[in-house]
């Protein structure tokens, strides 16, 4: 088995960042109205920040497959040519469409690249930490000598006022207020746009690389019902029905399509979840919260950093502050994408030195999964 490198780091944030007060500006005023969800919603997330591939006026200007192939072209150099790659791995939650594949998609952006292997895995943001893996192991193994992992978003099409224009017409006619229901309105204000790429090899290069100890993952999806979901319903039962078995209309007049979230579920799980799941990890690997010298967490909201905090204390398993690394404010929740953009701008700091340990961390919480990477700095 061959050891595992990340030996170049991109990124890609399209447009200019978007501040709190343009934000329904670009997306729109659901019926006209502002959104009363929003203060609440940023007030408790903290974002400052975020990027939308999407004009003033609210067209897009990218899509998921464009930001993607933005931050994998900065991979390339004299050194790495695009015809050099081995194998392309892409991971969202927001492909442009069912089919083909996002990476599918990625790979027809690239044509000077050769006929290579492509892997899509789907999901939330864990979805970014599974394609790093695939590409982890399939360098690891011996079976190629070098990988393109990404994750990427483009949810703010999803988010547009007249995407909510049906429903609010149908609640009109039932003369019932006319208020887009919390759970779907929630994430129009959490979630933003944009893409990191890693570049795996199995040997380090230049000043600075990152050799992949390990990765874990961890699913409870035994325990626990469906928390954010997409393209379906929630039954009174707590399972999903899918958008095939409702009518065109009953998608327009439901938003069967909005990105949900049951925000109470949410926070009943995914800190104490998280906090188990990331002990099992390390004890695993016979290591502890000493034994992190730059812990890198995805967070959907500052709103959870002191809680998450919390909960490790009492796990027993606290990583102090000190050691704690975010970019959360100034470039939004961007799903799968958020941890590449987070190791992205702590290695171009100049703050690492030969020998740190980081521990990426990324909760999913569609229906609860988590995923860990252990990296040291060489």
């Amino acid at each position: 088995m061959k050891e595992v490198y990340i030996t170049k780091t991109a990124k890609f944030l399209p447009n200019e960042a978007v501040e709190n007060d343009a934000m329904e500006e670009i997306l729109g005023c659901i019926n006209d109205r502002a959104s009363i969800a929003k203060r609440i919603v940023l007030r408790n997330n903290q974002i400052k920040k975020r990027y939308y591939a999407l004009d003033k006026q609210g067209n897009p200007t990218h899509n998921n497959a464009a930001l993607t192939q933005e931050a994998v072209m900065a991979l390339f150099d004299e050194d790495f040519k695009e015809s050099d790659a081995q194998l392309l791995s892409c991971g969202t939650a927001s492909p442009d469409q069912l089919i083909p594949s996002h990476a599918a998609m990625v790979h027809g952006l690239l044509p000077n690249s050769p006929n290579l292997e492509i892997n899509a895995p789907s999901g939330a943001c864990c979805s970014g930490m599974n394609a790093l893996k695939y590409g982890y192991m399939a360098v690891r193994a011996g079976l190629v000598e070098n990988a393109i992992c990404t994750g990427s978003e483009r949810p703010s099409t999803w988010f547009l006022s007249n995407k909510f224009d049906e429903e609010v017409k149908q609640l009109e006619a039932l003369e019932e207020q006319p208020i887009i229901a919390f759970h779907k309105e929630f994430l129009r204000w959490m979630l933003s746009d944009g893409a990191g790429a890693f570049l795996l090899k199995d040997k380090p290069e230049g000043d600075l690389s990152f050799k992949i100890e390990w990765m874990e993952g961890y699913s409870y999806a035994n325990e626990l019902e469906s928390c954010m979901y997409n393209g379906a319903d929630k039954l009174e039962n707590g399972s999903l029905r899918s958008w095939s078995e409702y009518t065109p209309m009953e998608w327009m007049q439901q938003s069967i399509f909005a990105l949900k979230q049951d925000a109470k579920l949410l926070g009943e799980n995914i800190l104490v979840k998280g906090v188990e799941s990331m002990k099992w990890a390390m004890e695993k690997h016979q290591l502890g919260a000493a034994d992190v010298d730059y812990y890198l967490p995805h967070i959907s909201s500052y709103y959870f950093k002191e809680r998450l905090y919390n909960e490790m204390v009492k796990q027993d398993f606290e990583i102090g502050w000190d050691n704690w690394f975010m970019n959360l404010y100034k470039v939004g929740n961007v799903g799968a994408a958020s941890i590449y953009l987070m190791l992205e701008e702590l290695a171009a700091s100049n703050d690492l030195k030969k020998g740190d340990r980081i521990l990426l961390s990324v909760p999913e919480s569609a229906r609860f999964s988590y995923a860990y990477a252990y990296l040291t700095v060489c």
